[in-house]
């Protein structure tokens, strides 16, 4: 069986994608991590000192792993660092012959890769022999539809506050944007393991609409008016956004700095069109038989919680 080491695999996006990896018969799967405390006995799980590049090539060779998904975000200082350690150990090792680099998500700018942590990395793959490919998935559907839809991503509320039936939405609202649910891309990843070859950006999408055309559905499945205002280029480049109901909650799990950076971010990668996905050479069309979860049927799971509740 190949061996598939998914690194980050214990959290979010990577927890999502063991899951469904696991469910072939013809996988191995790994977890590559720094902490052991939340592993169960069921759990393979490889503790790395990512730093230790040479004792993280050694283990990775002792458990003859062949393909390493690397779900590392870039949203720590340390993960850049992480990922490309990772790399050199993945380089190093004599048994890794592919990689799927972190960052999934929005398309690279058109001057290169779309972030720091994403520069970094493609410098590192370039030097090793590895077969490696990146995954743009566009915007997670996932996050619209809590607490209803199965998920592991943390909260976040983006442009629109299905709760505070509010929008702040970047650019004009008529950009194309492609939201896919996590659940979905972990498929799409599970696919691609078996094609011979990897071009260095993967696409794979759920549903491509515009933030006006999901307001109007929102409002048509909620039976509500939500208050929409928009964002300009401008306002989102000096970091700033308008506030929504939901970034007042306390719920999310980043600071309130690093919260509003990364919203702003995300805002001005929709106005440039970073999450409006190719359908040319994407995923979709090489492996028809994965249907991708629509945004009506995710809204509507949600609604029908909060209907469930009156």
């Amino acid at each position: 069986m190949v061996v598939v080491a998914v690194a980050g695999g214990s959290g979010n996006l990577g927890r999502t994608i063991v899951e469904v990896l696991r469910e072939s018969t013809r996988l191995t799967v790994l977890v590559i991590g720094r902490k052991t405390a939340s592993r169960s006995p069921d759990d393979s799980f490889l503790a790395v000192d990512y730093a230790n590049v040479d004792a993280t090539a050694q283990l990775l060779a002792e458990h003859k792993v062949h393909t390493i998904i690397s779900t590392i975000q870039g949203l720590h200082p340390t993960a850049s660092d992480s990922q490309v350690s990772l790399i050199r150990a993945a380089g190093q090792s004599s048994s890794v012959k592919r990689i799927i680099a972190g960052g999934f998500g929005a398309l690279p700018a058109a001057s290169g890769p779309t972030t720091a942590f994403q520069v970094a990395a493609d410098e590192e793959l370039r030097k090793t022999k590895l077969e490696w490919t990146r995954f743009v998935v566009g915007f997670f559907l996932d996050y619209y539809a809590v607490p209803k839809i199965k998920t592991h991503m943390p909260p976040l509320c983006f442009a629109v506050d299905m709760d505070g039936r509010k929008a702040a939405i970047p650019g004009t609202g008529n950009e194309i944007i492609a939201f896919t649910y996590s659940f979905d891309v972990a498929k799409f990843v599970a696919a691609a393991l078996d094609l011979e070859t990897w071009p260095e950006t993967t696409y794979c999408y759920g549903e491509k609409t515009t933030f006006n055309e999901f307001v109007k559905l929102a409002e048509q499945l909620t039976g509500s008016r939500f208050k929409v205002e928009y964002d300009a280029l401008e306002k989102l480049h000096r970091g700033e956004m308008t506030e929504l109901p939901a970034h007042k909650s306390g719920d999310s799990k980043f600071p309130e700095a690093v919260m509003r950076g990364l919203l702003t971010l995300l805002g001005s990668w929709v106005v440039d069109g970073l999450f409006n996905v190719p359908e040319e050479g994407a995923l979709n069309h090489k492996f028809p038989e994965i249907k991708p979860m629509s945004i009506r049927d995710a809204l509507l799971l949600r609604q029908n919680v909060e209907t469930n509740k009156n």
